[in-house]
């Protein structure tokens, strides 16, 4: 993986910059005093006791003793910490340089130069006097730097905003900073909220990360040797157990219960580990304390560990490390507690949206239909915005688009609710202006201060007109045949809520070939530009891409509602985007037969006859038989209830469709004759029969219909 800096702190002087690891926290060079001497940051030694109070501390090192050992454990004489203390007072006078913690080793650069101006203890530890490999991280050195150090990793994994990216950022702010080595284990399934998981808390490796073995030379590092790395960190989850079921009053639930950093040198750690890590643990964990095992602890529980591992040859962690990481494991566990809230509600709010909008759109006679939806924004993905297209009868179709105001969970709850009301109504085959009269009604008894826009549409392919009736929408706009797009003139009407309004419909013709894009304020609408603005840049953008397929084809659909989109430029959506596009086919008036039949016994032999004539026609013989038999039984049927003439209609298709009009609401029911009936049998050889057979209520009566496959 690509090594990632993990501080925002500038860089230290006397830092080489060629170095890969220059992303670590430095401490900062030595001054130089007139005399070619270093001043150190605890003191100004003379340029003769710079070198010998550097390789008195070189000898105690390799000697296996510490500077100031009259203070044990780490305190000085007066019982103070060392770290934070003054340094002592020689005999000489001058100030005696403060040592540096155990097992914390210097930085290059941060050693005593030489008389003559050269750094004698460069590429050495100060304490051990070993050699540094080129190119290895250090760890840090002073509290300052570990301050640094825990505020940029905290940065880091605070601008996480899903899982990954948290736990991503866990990883790169630790190594190689503070370990060579991390491996993350989350529980699964992570637990959300305040629901209480069933069955036993198993541990899932979600994540490895570790020093690469080799430098990015690419990027302008300098591919350095590198020792023979161990086996036990080259590939860390080809080692270790994927999965790991923590047994209740373990070992592992013990530390986890703890809820503390322990080192792996720990009883409790040392028990917990393999049951962690599985069969291969032994082989990641090096010796010493150069492994933290630290619980990741949400809100409520525990929701995983982090495996913090240093390489043998490095320097071990000490106690104020398990301070770091204490707060990287907390900061790390409240982020993902947050992600996975933040998972949740956006997976609502997705399945929310998704159950109010159409998961598919139909495919009725004579017209193709394309959508598209857009949020207003990644962190908002529900909205008021909705479209439909819900099929009527005699094959026409109703077009709907609308826009409630807002765009929260508050929107796309009443957009759900106008949305069934308008389904509802279409199929009742009320009059467009009708449907927007109930809905207005609707949207009062929601609220006062429930508003919407919204306009209804429907489209007869046998007529090849278009009704349309408007509450405040933004007008559609006609793209032609020819190339030509034009902004329909349709009554403004006042928006959905406002009460005791009127709403006027218009008829207009819908020529075959012609496309209809019915689409919400988001599309033309912005604090860049005003409504009307953006209605005349969609029509030039619609006419610009009608010119490229020419004038003899139009463009494809799916293909125009995304150039469509296209016309969005950067900071142009500040709202929620509906667009539905309708392609007219239309059905040519030589593939439609319709006749009235006067409500008398003769009927249902006639209906035969025209039927047999039209499929002749046609050249549909062989479906003769079967339609003779249908018609008959649907005819009957009406003309024996009908007060008024009843309608025969037969559309060729892609199936031959037959529809039965008559003046009477009910609709008929399938039954089960019994053998002494002598009728009831009718709608039974309908549904053995035909493909699909369906009845409409209609404002006038009902329709009662059926489709054949054709040969």
């Amino acid at each position: 993986m690509t090594e990632q800096p993990t501080s925002y702190e500038r860089p230290q002087p006397g830092v080489d910059p060629t170095d890969p690891r220059g992303a670590l926290l430095r401490a900062p060079a030595p001054a130089r005093t007139p005399g070619g001497a270093a001043l150190t940051p605890q003191s100004a030694p003379s340029a003769q006791s710079a070198p010998s109070a550097q390789s008195d501390r070189g000898a105690q090192a390799r000697s296996g003793e510490t500077p100031g050992a009259a203070a044990p454990c780490g305190k000085d004489q007066s019982g103070g910490d060392p770290e934070h203390s003054q340094p002592a007072v020689a005999e000489t006078g001058t100030h005696r340089p403060r040592p540096a913690p155990e097992a914390i080793p210097a930085q290059p650069g941060g050693a005593a130069p030489s008389v003559d101006g050269r750094d004698a203890g460069r590429g050495q530890e100060r304490r051990t006097g070993q050699g540094l490999t080129p190119g290895k991280p250090t760890p840090m050195r002073r509290d300052g730097d570990r301050l640094r150090f825990v505020g940029a990793a905290t940065r880091r994994i605070a601008r996480g905003l899903d899982l990954d990216e948290i736990v991503m950022g866990l990883c790169r702010a630790t190594v190689p900073t503070f370990s060579d080595a991390i491996l993350v284990y989350l529980r699964d399934p992570l637990p959300v909220g305040d629901e209480r998981p069933t069955g036993p808390v198993v541990l899932r490796l979600r994540r490895t990360d570790r020093i690469p073995e080799e430098r990015d030379t690419e990027n302008g590092f300098a591919s350095a040797p590198q020792p023979e790395q161990p086996p036990e960190l080259t590939e860390l989850s080809a080692v270790t157990a994927e999965l790991c079921e923590v047994r209740p009053g373990g070992a592992l639930a013990e530390v986890l219960r703890g809820v503390r950093p322990v080192f792996a040198d720990t009883p409790a750690a040392r028990a917990a580990l393999p049951e962690l890590l599985g069969d291969g643990g032994e082989l990641v964990v090096p010796s010493g304390q150069r492994a933290i095992l630290a619980p990741l602890r949400g809100r409520r529980r525990v929701i995983g560990a982090a495996v913090f591992l240093r390489r043998p040859e490095r320097i071990a962690f000490e106690a104020d490390d398990l301070l770091v990481a204490a707060q990287l494991a907390t900061h790390s566990a409240l982020g993902i507690d947050k992600a996975v809230l933040y998972g949740r509600e956006a997976y609502i709010a997705d399945e929310l949206q998704r159950t109010m909008l159409p998961e598919t759109l139909p495919r009725p006679t004579g017209v193709r239909l394309a959508s598209r939806y857009l949020p207003a924004a990644e962190t908002a993905r529900v909205g008021g915005d909705w479209y439909d297209a819900i099929p009527l009868p005699g094959s026409r179709v109703a077009l709907v688009v609308g826009d409630v105001m807002g765009h929260s969970m508050t929107s796309a709850a009443i957009m759900g609710q106008l949305r069934t009301t308008a389904q509802t109504l279409a199929g009742l085959d009320l009059p467009p202006q009708e449907v927007l009269h109930h809905l207005d009604e609707q949207a009062q008894r929601l609220g006062t201060d429930r508003m919407a826009t919204c306009l209804y549409a429907v489209y007869d392919p046998v007529s090849h007109r278009i009704t349309i009736a408007n509450a405040g929408h933004p007008p559609p706009v006609l793209l032609h045949l020819g190339g030509r797009a034009e902004v329909l003139r349709v009554p403004a009407g006042a928006p959905i809520g406002v009460g005791g309004v009127d709403f006027e419909a218009v008829e207009l013709d819908a020529p075959a070939g012609a496309t209809l894009l019915l689409y919400t304020d988001g599309l033309v609408e912005s604090r860049l530009r005003d409504v009307w603005t953006g209605i005349e840049q969609l029509r030039e953008k619609l006419a610009a891409t009608a010119q490229l397929t020419g004038p003899d084809h139009p463009p494809p659909l799916e293909a125009l509602c995304d150039e469509v989109l296209d016309m969005l430029g950067p900071g142009d959506r500040d709202d929620d985007i509906a667009l539905l596009a309708a392609r007219f086919d239309g059905i040519a008036p030589s593939d439609v037969a319709y006749w009235f039949l006067e409500p008398e016994d003769a009927a249902p032999g006639r209906a035969r006859r025209l039927a047999r004539r039209a499929l002749s026609r046609w050249g549909m013989e062989e479906l003769t038989d079967s339609v003779e038999l249908l018609v008959s039984e649907v005819v009957t049927n009406a003309v024996r209830y009908a007060s008024r003439p009843v309608t025969l209609r037969l559309l060729r298709t892609d199936v031959l469709r037959c529809e039965v009009g008559d003046d009477v609401p009910q609709l008929p029911r399938l039954r089960q004759a019994r053998h002494t009936d002598e009728g009831g049998r009718g709608l039974y050889l309908v549904n053995k029969l035909a493909r699909r057979w369906g009845a409409t209520r209609l404002s006038t009566g009902k329709v009662v219909w059926f489709e054949l496959n054709r040969g």
